[in-house]
C-alpha cells in the first residue's frame, strides 16, 4: 500500500466512537490507516460509558492492522504518538490492570448535582482562576469523585495506593508500556488541563482543589509535556518503539494544523464544533464564556495556552434536516439546495436543541427559526442551516478577540463539514478572514504524529512542520461590510428569541 520509503511515525487516535491508528511518512502523508468502533453504553438517561478493556483490545488490533497494511515492521517506526477523546475517565487496579468500573465518557452528565454541590456559595467559577474551567459535568475531576463515592470499597483501595486514575491517554500509555508489569503512569499537560485538578499556572496538580474535590493525589498520573519520550512499547508489533507524545484531540488538531503562532486558530466541524485559538504563553481568563486550556507543550519549552469555544450543534443540524425533516436525502445535498437561492430569504435558524453552548451557556434556550414569511422556501431554510454554523463560529471568534485582544488572522478548518464549499465561503464572509482547508484532513492524528516526531528528532522543529503543512483550498471574504453587519444583527436578534424557552420549574 505504501509508495513512500521509511522511516515512519505512527499515531493512535482513541476517539469517542472508535480507535484508529495511522502511519505517516516524513512529508506528513498518510501511508496506512486501520480503525475499529467500540460499544457505547447507556445505563440510564444522560449516562454514557465505555468499556476500557474493549478499547485497549481495539487499540492493539488497529496498531497491528495499520502496520500490516503499511507492510512495515517496528524497525521502520521511529515513534508512536497518542491523541484521545478528552475528559473520559477510567480508574483501574495497578496490580491487575483491571478497570474498577466502565469509563465515564465526557458526555456523561451524572456528576451534575455533584458539580452544583462543589460550587457551594461561589457557583460555577469556584476553581476557574486556577483551572480555566467552569464547574461542569464535562470535566474529569468530578467523575473521579463520583466513582470513588459509588463503587464499593474503592475509596479505601485508592487511599491504599492500589488504584490509578487516567484519561484515555494515560490508560493507553500505561498498557502500551507494560501495564501491571511496569507500565508508565503519565498524562500530558493538555489532558491534565481538562481534569479541573491541574493549576494552569504551575502545570502541577492543585492540592487544594484535589482536597476540595476529595480526590486522593496518589491516584493521579505524573504530568509530562505533550512531546517527550514517556517509555517504550513493551510488546506486540511495535515492541521497542518510543511512546513520545500525548495530546487531547482538539489540541492535537491545533498542533496538526500548525497553529504555532499567537492568533492562529483552528475549527473542527463535526457533529458539534470545537474552535481553539493559540494565545501564546499567556493564560487568558475568559469573561465571555470560553474555556482556558493548555494548547501544547514541547519538551522543556514553555507551555502554549489556548482559548477554546464549543458549539453543540453544527453537523448534527444537517443530519436533523435529513433524518427528522426529510428535506434532503444526503448531507451533501444541502449544499446544492442552499446554492439554488441567492440568500436566506430573511430566515434565521438558531439550533439550540439542547441549549446554547459558548459564549452563552444557556440551558434554557431551545431551537428557533425566525423571520419566516410566505416567501421562504426549503432552499432558504437550507441556507439558514449553513449560516447557523458560520454565525456561531463568528460569535466564538468575537468572544476570543474580546478576551485576548488578539484578532483572528486566519481560520484553519478540518472535519467532515469542510467538504461543503458554500459553507466555507460563508464562514469567510461572516468572519471577514481567510478560511483555509489543509490537504490532510486527519489533523488530529497528524498532530499526535508531529509531536511524537519532534520528540525523537524525526522532524527538527516546528518550522519543518509548517513547511509540511499544505493547503488544499482557501476562501477569502467577498461580502460587503454593511451587509455583514446587518445580517449579524438579525442573527443576534434570532439568538435572543431562543432564550428563556424552558422555565426553571419545568427543566427536568
Amino acid at each position: 500500500m505504501t509508495s513512500s520509503t521509511g522511516p515512519f511515525i505512527a499515531a493512535i487516535d482513541q476517539g469517542t466512537t472508535s480507535s484508529r491508528c495511522i502511519v505517516f511518512d516524513r512529508d506528513g502523508r498518510i501511508v496506512a490507516v486501520d480503525q475499529k468502533e467500540h460499544e457505547q453504553i447507556f445505563p440510564k438517561p444522560g449516562w454514557v460509558e465505555h468499556d476500557a478493556k474493549e478499547i485497549w483490545a481495539n487499540v492493539q488490533e488497529v496498531v497491528a492492522g495499520a502496520i500490516a497494511k503499511a507492510e512495515i515492521t517496528a524497525a521502520d517506526v521511529k515513534a508512536i504518538g497518542i491523541t484521545n477523546q478528552r475528559e473520559t475517565t477510567v480508574l483501574w487496579d495497578r496490580h491487575t490492570g483491571e478497570p474498577v468500573h466502565n469509563a465515564l465518557v465526557w458526555q456523561d452528565t451524572r456528576t451534575d448535582a455533584l458539580c452544583k454541590e462543589l460550587g457551594r456559595n461561589v457557583g460555577q467559577d469556584r476553581f476557574r482562576r486556577e483551572t480555566g474551567l467552569p464547574l461542569a459535568s464535562y470535566f474529569a475531576g468530578p467523575k473521579v469523585r463520583w466513582l470513588l463515592d459509588n463503587v464499593e470499597g474503592l475509596r479505601e483501595r485508592a487511599e491504599a495506593g492500589d488504584i490509578l486514575f487516567g484519561t484515555m491517554d494515560s490508560w493507553v500509555i500505561w498498557n502500551l508500556t507494560g501495564g501491571a508489569q511496569g507500565g508508565v503512569h503519565v498524562t500530558d499537560v493538555t489532558n491534565a488541563s481538562r481534569t479541573m485538578l491541574m493549576n494552569l499556572h504551575t502545570l502541577a496538580w492543585d492540592e487544594r482543589i484535589a482536597e476540595s474535590m476529595d480526590v486522593p493525589l496518589k491516584v493521579l498520573p505524573e504530568i509530562k509535556s505533550s512531546a517527550e519520550v514517556y517509555g517504550q512499547v513493551k510488546d506486540g508489533v511495535l515492541a521497542g518503539v518510543p511512546v513520545a507524545s500525548a495530546l487531547g484531540d482538539q489540541q492535537a488538531a491545533l498542533f496538526g494544523q500548525t497553529c504555532f503562532a499567537e492568533g492562529e486558530a483552528k475549527s473542527t466541524y463535526g457533529t458539534g464544533t470545537f474552535m481553539l485559538m493559540n494565545t501564546g504563553d499567556k493564560v487568558i481568563n475568559s469573561y465571555s464564556g470560553l474555556l482556558t486550556t493548555v494548547g501544547y507543550q514541547i519538551g522543556d519549552q514553555k507551555p502554549v495556552y489556548a482559548l477554546e469555544g464549543s458549539i453543540a450543534v453544527t453537523g448534527s443540524l444537517v443530519q436533523w434536516m435529513r433524518d427528522q425533516m426529510g428535506l434532503i436525502k444526503s448531507a451533501a445535498e444541502i449544499e446544492t439546495l442552499a446554492s439554488s437561492v441567492e440568500d436566506n430569504g430573511g430566515a434565521y435558524f438558531v439550533p439550540a436543541f439542547s441549549g446554547l453552548f459558548a459564549p452563552y451557556w444557556r440551558s434554557d434556550a431551545r431551537g428557533v427559526i425566525a423571520g419566516l414569511t410566505r416567501y421562504v422556501t426549503k432552499a432558504h431554510i437550507a441556507r439558514a442551516v449553513l449560516e447557523a454554523t458560520a454565525w456561531q463560529t463568528r460569535e466564538i471568534t468575537d468572544a476570543m478577540t474580546k478576551d485576548s485582544g488578539v484578532e483572528l488572522t486566519a481560520l484553519k478548518v478540518d472535519g467532515g463539514m469542510t467538504s461543503n464549499n458554500l459553507l466555507m465561503q460563508t464562514l469567510s464572509d461572516f468572519l471577514d478572514a481567510p478560511v483555509v482547508r489543509p490537504m490532510v484532513a486527519e489533523t488530529t492524528c497528524l498532530g499526535a504524529a508531529y509531536a511524537a516526531g519532534l520528540a525523537v528528532g524525526f522532524w527538527p522543529d516546528t518550522d519543518a512542520l509548517r513547511a509540511n503543512w499544505r493547503r488544499a483550498a482557501e476562501w477569502t471574504p467577498r461580502m460587503p461590510a454593511d451587509q455583514r453587519d446587518r445580517e449579524y444583527k438579525n442573527w443576534l436578534k434570532a439568538v435572543e428569541r431562543s432564550m428563556g424557552w424552558i422555565d426553571e420549574e419545568n427543566a427536568g
